[in-house]
């Protein structure tokens, strides 16, 4: 009904079927059956018409008074938005785990700032688990499976965990999972219950933390400092183990693999930004070697 009620509002101001219908880009034919279709849903006639042209009639004129503004704010307001959704000025905010936004994808923000120099970044670091709808939020990277069925989930890949320790750790290093059993252990909330695999074998380690940690780089540090083992992604130590700051152990054991994925409304239409964004992001992450992008 919509359609057919800018259909009539059109002809109203042209005060013509064939400029009403120029005007719309439509045929003229298309234009009267969509005023009948309009008129009959109404139960009355909106136009008189005469080999002069149209003229409203009373109730035409009335029906256009109440609607012609709000229609044409509601044009207005489309437009506005379809110019915002296809527009690469402008902001874009974004939701990520702190463990993944700040370290891993530093050189992602700076390049994305780079490239796209017209695009506010509004990024908001924290918890995985808040609310995208209610933030406002355009596009959000989330660690772990998601639940919320009003969010439209695209999967990018895996992140996987490794048990690192510093050089200077003063014990010996374990030779079978085992003997985790007997190490200081340093934990990161999100990892704190280690399932460790190799291959079809499993192993547990039930033992309780010498230190535990809701922030993955503070883990990092004490790590570092010679304080225990630890559980940790990837994405956070793979450039230390490549500089010999720390020491990955029991390879090939690992912990269990993080799926990444993109979030968004799922009412929600993309924003070009947005799909710059998730462009962007997927070909970075396909160059990292911390980050598995196999099905």
């Amino acid at each position: 009904m919509l359609d057919n009620l800018k259909i009539f509002i059109a002809v109203a101001e042209q005060q013509s079927l064939t400029s009403g219908a120029e005007h719309l880009g439509m045929t003229i034919a298309t234009v009267s059956r969509r005023i009948s279709e309009l008129e009959v849903k109404l139960g009355c006639e909106l136009f008189h018409r005469s080999n002069k042209g149209l003229s409203l009639t009373q109730a035409g004129q009335a029906y256009y008074d109440e609607t012609a503004d709000f229609v044409h704010e509601l044009n207005s307001r489309l437009s506005n938005l379809e110019n915002t959704l296809n527009s690469l000025e402008g902001e874009l905010k974004i939701m990520a785990p702190t463990n993944i936004g700040s370290g891993p994808l530093n050189n992602f923000w700076r390049s994305f700032a780079l490239n796209n120099p017209h695009i506010s970044l509004n990024i908001c670091l924290g918890d995985p688990d808040k609310d995208v709808i209610a933030n406002q939020v355009d596009i959000a990277i989330r660690s772990g499976p998601q639940q919320n069925s009003s969010l439209i989930q695209k999967k990018l890949g895996k992140i996987h965990s490794v048990l690192v320790v510093s050089p200077d750790y003063q014990n010996l290093l374990p030779e079978t999972i085992n003997q985790l059993d007997f190490h200081p252990s340093i934990a990161a909330q999100l990892f704190k219950n280690w399932k460790l695999e190799k291959g079809p074998e499993k192993f547990v380690l039930s033992k309780k933390h010498e230190h535990i940690s809701n922030d993955m780089n503070v883990t990092l540090n004490l790590v570092k400092a010679g304080a225990g083992i630890a559980l940790l992604p990837m994405s956070i130590v793979h450039e230390d183990i490549k500089k010999g700051k720390l020491i990955q152990v029991l390879s090939p054991w690992e912990g269990a693999q993080r799926e990444i994925s993109l979030l968004w409304p799922q009412k929600r239409t993309l924003s070009k930004r947005a799909l710059k964004f998730k462009e962007e992001l997927i070909a970075f992450l396909a160059e990292q070697p911390w980050f598995d992008m196999t099905p």
